[in-house]
């Protein structure tokens, strides 16, 4: 039960929509443009840098959020596992930012949302996913590889962690755990499948911070 209201929690902060509602005031619909994406790349690539630094910074808080809601309703109940129902939190948060159903389930591809799960479960985990995340993008200017990139690193690390016994859970709960994580990282993929298409076939788009050396990516 605890679970599912987890879920439910992650599920209603992540339909806060920043780019969908950012369009709204520039009079757009963010998901008619570009790749029809609602997420921080396309905002950034449709609405400028500003609106997409605001984007990735509302899709961060939003897990962060949930997050913390959740922590506060199960924190004195179920404490054992606390580490579980921020991931089961988290995965709900990135489930209602891809899917809102007041958008036909047409949202975005789940990656800031992904980073605010990170940033709220175990902030080392974050700054290994950052660090991984700034160098490939300074190296090939990817975010469609850094973002998936970060996300192997991150499933990584928390098994890593998991086993050295740093969340305090029994073996069964950290399998658990694992397994929520896999089903996040595997969805991150298929998000990205047409993504990864391009970029085994060498045309996947760029992107650049530099306003003198503009790329896009989907």
């Amino acid at each position: 039960m605890e679970r599912i209201v987890c879920i439910l929690i992650g599920y209603a902060c992540g339909l806060f929509q920043t780019s969908y509602l950012l369009g709204k005031l520039y009079h757009t619909d963010i998901r008619q443009h570009g790749s029809g994406n609602a997420g921080t790349t396309n905002a950034f690539r449709t609405l400028g840098r500003k609106a997409g630094a605001l984007t990735l910074l509302g899709d961060i808080l939003k897990c962060v959020i949930a997050v913390l809601i959740a922590t506060a309703v199960f924190k004195n109940r179920c404490p054992e596992i606390l580490p579980l129902l921020k991931i089961y939190t988290a995965a709900g948060s990135v489930l209602g930012h891809n899917f809102p159903f007041y958008m036909g389930f047409k949202g975005g591809k789940g990656i800031a949302a992904s980073a605010g799960m990170m940033l709220a479960f175990d902030y080392r985990i974050f700054l290994i996913g950052l660090a991984v995340f700034a160098a490939l993008f300074l190296a090939f200017h990817y975010v469609s590889l850094c973002s998936l990139s970060c996300y192997v690193v991150a499933l990584v690390c928390m098994i890593i962690f998991g086993q050295l016994g740093h969340y305090g859970m029994d073996q069964p709960h950290r399998t658990e755990m694992y397994l929520v994580m896999t089903f996040l990282t595997v969805m991150a993929f298929w998000r990205h499948h047409e993504n990864i298409k391009r970029l085994l076939a060498g045309n996947e788009r760029k992107i650049f911070l530099s306003s003198s050396k503009k790329g896009q990516e989907q």
